[in-house]
């Protein structure tokens, strides 16, 4: 048995400030893909991945009990599979900010909710909302709180543009071009990151007014403006806010960012050879680069793994 392919995604705008209604827009990443499936000679890996399965099941089911209004599962035929040693066969790198708890989300209600909304219907905002408060309440095992947008991308496989947290959309963006110089890149840090303990560290800033005027002025800001220019390809003025807000994430989310690559991102900012943010919620796993030259970037972080994922 092997079921359908589930993506990883990419965050492009948007990490923390949709937390606080600031733009967001995230966009699937086929590199990266996981699917269920069963095997007569599992691997370790498998059948570490059925245990997590096993204990995700009764998750689910005990919600299920205390909330029937949010969604139902076929657990008769979930807890089958799972006895029968299921697991969730997966390229997508753990804690490295690209979905890879999303993509197992997504794959378990495709194949086992009841009454589930299908990517092929009229995706009405409602719809959205509604798949993104399933989504957000089964992921939540994974991450302690999720806003439920990782499963969605993955689920539904395209752009998702975040307007505010009660707004969202399927959306497009400009087609890319292959023969391009500029690029969206990712850059491994080569360290795991974890999700829980980061966003823990953002609430306890977010007590201070210093640190909530700053997100409302600076880094809201530059996001909700990084995403216009994205979508409408304003090329020029995108770097211009992207320079931006690379500089405020340095300034203000040090700890996020893992500690060798703080010269290397204020390298960049100095000479706009490429800018770097966060992929997701930071402290290791992968960090997200923009630049007009994909060579001068290559080259000014000559030694380190850069992987495209979309040209201009």
């Amino acid at each position: 048995m092997k079921g359908p392919l589930f993506y990883s995604k990419i965050l492009l705008f948007g990490e923390y400030g949709i937390i606080k209604d600031s733009k967001g827009l995230s966009i699937p990443y086929n590199f990266f893909k996981g699917a269920l499936k069963m095997d007569e000679n599992p691997s370790k890996e498998a059948i570490e991945s059925n245990l997590h399965l096993k204990n995700f099941a009764a998750y689910l089911e005990k919600i299920e009990k205390e909330s029937p209004e949010l969604f139902s599962f076929n657990f008769k035929a979930l807890t089958k599979d799972v006895d029968a040693g299921m697991y969730f066969d997966s390229s997508i790198p753990q804690g490295y900010g690209v979905g890879s708890s999303g993509a197992l989300v997504a794959a378990i209600y495709d194949k086992y909710a009841t009454n589930k909304i299908t990517v092929l219907e009229n995706l009405t905002r409602e719809k959205l909302l509604t798949l993104k408060a399933i989504f957000g309440t089964m992921e939540s095992f994974f991450h302690g709180k999720s806003s439920g947008l990782d499963p969605l991308n993955s689920y539904l496989s395209l752009p998702i543009l975040i307007n505010s947290k009660d707004n969202i959309e399927s959306t497009s963006i400009p087609s890319q071009n292959k023969e391009g110089n500029g690029a969206v890149f990712l850059l491994d840090s080569g360290i795991i990151g974890e999700t829980a303990p980061m966003v823990e560290l953002f609430m306890d800033k977010m007590k201070s007014e210093g640190f909530r005027s700053m997100l409302k002025d600076q880094f809201i800001k530059h996001t909700d403006a990084c995403v216009e220019d994205f979508i409408n390809g304003n090329v020029k003025s995108l770097f211009g806010n992207l320079k931006q807000l690379s500089h405020v994430v340095l300034d203000n989310f040090k700890p996020m960012i893992p500690s060798k690559f703080h010269s290397l991102w204020k390298k960049g900012i100095e000479t706009n050879d490429y800018y770097l943010k966060l992929c997701g919620s930071g402290g290791g796993g992968y960090i997200l680069g923009f630049t007009q030259d994909i060579n001068k970037a290559k080259k000014a972080l000559k030694g380190h793994q850069l992987e495209v994922v979309y040209n201009f």
